[in-house]
C-alpha cells in the first residue's frame, strides 16, 4: 500500500500542475470556487485509495488516477460523499454494537432508538471500545503547537490510513438565513464556528465535549446550551435570546452525546515549519437513514422550509456544482479525513482565516492562496 500512495501522490502533483487547475481561469473569477474543486480533487483521491483497501493492486491506483484527472467535479463529489457515506456507516454500526442491547431497533427514528436498552457505559469507555474494532479513537490533551494560546489539542489514539474519516465536527448547523441567530457571530467573539463551501456554518460552542455517562443530546438543549463568550464559564441567558420568536422545526432531534469521534472542533491549525495532516470534508448524511441519525452529532437550526430557500439562494450566488445533490433529505454537516497515514500524533488543520482579517500572532497561513478563498474554515 505504501508504494501505491507514492504513485497517488505522483499523480496528484501533476494533477495540480495541470492547467484545468494551474491555468484556469476560474481562480481570477473565483478563488474560492477554484478551491472547492481542488479540495474535491484531494478528497476524491484521498478517500477513493482508502476504498481500495489492501488488496488493491497498481491498476487499480491508476485508474482512480485517471478518473480523478477526467471526471467533472460534480462526478467525483458523489463519489467523494459515497465513500465518506460507507465509512461513517460503519463507524455507526459499531457504535450500535457497543452501546445498543436490542439489534432489531436500527429501523426506529432517532428519538426512539436513544429510548433503547443501552449499556450504562462511560465516554472513556466507550472511547475505548471503539478503539479495540475500529482500530482507533480520539482524546483532547494539551496541544503540542510551541505557543502559549494552542490550549487544547485533538489526539489519534490508534493508527488510520490516508483517507480516513477520523472526526465529526459537532454542533448547531445554521444557514445564511439565520447567520443573525448565531452566537458570537457578528462580533466574531465565538472560536468555535466553522463554515462550508455552501454557506453553512456549524457551531461547535453548545457541545463542547458532548456528553457523560448514559444519556442523549436532545436539539433543544444543545440550542439552549450556550456557553458565555466572556470566558467565565457561565452560562448567559442573553445568548438565547435569538431562540425567540424563532420557529425551530428540529428541535427534538436527538444524537448521541458519547460519540467518541465527535471532537473535530479541538484540532489547532499547525506552527510554522508544520504542515496538515487532516482536511475538511462535506458530508451530506441522509435523514432516511435512521440507523445512522443518532450518531451524527448535529442538529439544524430553523425552520426547514427557510432553510431550503436560503440554502437555494446560495448555491446560486457560489456557482458550485448542485448536480451533485441527490434528492434525499441530508443534514449538512464537516469531517475530518486523514490527508496521510496517522499513528498516536496531534491532529493538525489549515483553519484557513480570511486574508481580509487580521490573524492572530500565532496563525501561520499554510498556503496564501488557499486562505484567499476565506472559505471552508474558521469563520474567525
Amino acid at each position: 500500500m505504501a508504494f501505491l500512495f507514492l504513485k497517488f501522490l505522483e499523480g496528484m502533483k501533476i494533477l495540480a500542475k495541470s492547467p484545468t487547475f494551474a491555468k484556469s481561469p476560474t481562480f481570477a473569477r473565483d478563488p474560492r470556487q477554484l478551491q472547492f474543486e481542488v479540495d474535491i480533487n484531494r478528497l476524491f483521491l484521498y478517500t477513493s485509495y482508502n476504498l481500495l483497501g489492501k488488496n488493491a493492486d497498481e491498476a487499480d491506483a491508476e485508474q482512480i488516477i485517471e478518473m480523478a484527472s477526467k471526471s467533472s467535479v460534480a462526478i467525483q463529489q458523489m463519489q467523494v460523499q459515497e465513500n465518506v457515506h460507507s465509512q461513517i456507516r460503519t463507524f455507526c454500526t459499531v457504535m450500535d454494537e457497543i452501546l445498543v442491547n436490542d439489534p432489531l431497533g436500527s429501523s426506529l427514528q432517532a428519538s426512539d432508538r436513544a429510548v433503547l436498552k443501552q449499556r450504562p457505559l462511560s465516554q472513556a469507555e466507550i472511547s475505548q471500545k471503539l478503539k479495540d474494532q475500529l482500530g482507533y479513537t480520539l482524546n483532547v490533551k494539551p496541544s503540542g503547537i510551541p505557543h502559549k494560546d494552542s490550549g487544547q489539542g485533538l489526539f489519534l489514539d490508534g493508527e488510520v490510513d490516508v483517507g480516513s474519516v477520523v472526526a465529526f465536527y459537532p454542533g448547531v448547523v445554521y444557514s445564511p438565513v439565520y447567520y443573525g441567530h448565531i452566537p458570537g457571530y457578528l462580533n466574531e467573539q465565538n472560536p468555535y464556528l466553522i463554515s462550508r463551501y455552501d454557506g453553512m456554518i456549524i457551531d461547535a460552542q453548545p457541545w463542547i465535549s458532548g456528553g457523560e455517562g448514559q444519556g442523549v443530546w436532545n436539539g433543544r438543549k444543545m440550542l439552549e446550551n450556550k456557553v458565555d463568550m466572556d470566558g467565565t464559564g457561565k452560562v448567559s441567558d442573553s445568548l438565547s435570546k435569538p431562540l425567540e420568536g424563532t420557529h425551530t422545526d428540529n428541535c427534538d432531534d436527538v444524537v448521541e452525546g458519547r460519540n467518541p469521534l465527535a471532537l473535530a472542533h479541538f484540532a489547532n491549525h499547525p506552527a510554522k515549519g508544520m504542515l496538515p495532516n487532516v482536511m475538511i470534508c462535506h458530508y451530506d448524511s441522509p435523514l432516511t437513514e435512521n440507523n445512522m441519525r443518532l450518531y451524527i452529532p448535529n442538529i439544524l437550526f430553523g425552520n426547514e422550509e427557510e432553510n431550503v430557500k436560503s440554502f437555494d439562494r446560495f448555491w446560486f450566488k457560489s456557482r458550485v456544482s448542485k448536480d451533485s445533490e441527490s434528492h434525499v433529505p441530508t443534514l449538512k454537516t464537516l469531517v475530518l479525513v486523514a490527508t496521510r497515514a496517522l499513528q498516536d500524533e496531534e491532529l493538525l488543520m489549515n483553519y484557513r482565516f480570511n486574508n481580509s482579517k487580521q490573524w492572530p500572532e500565532w496563525y501561520v497561513p499554510v498556503n496564501e492562496e488557499e486562505d484567499m478563498s476565506g472559505e471552508d474554515g474558521t469563520t474567525q
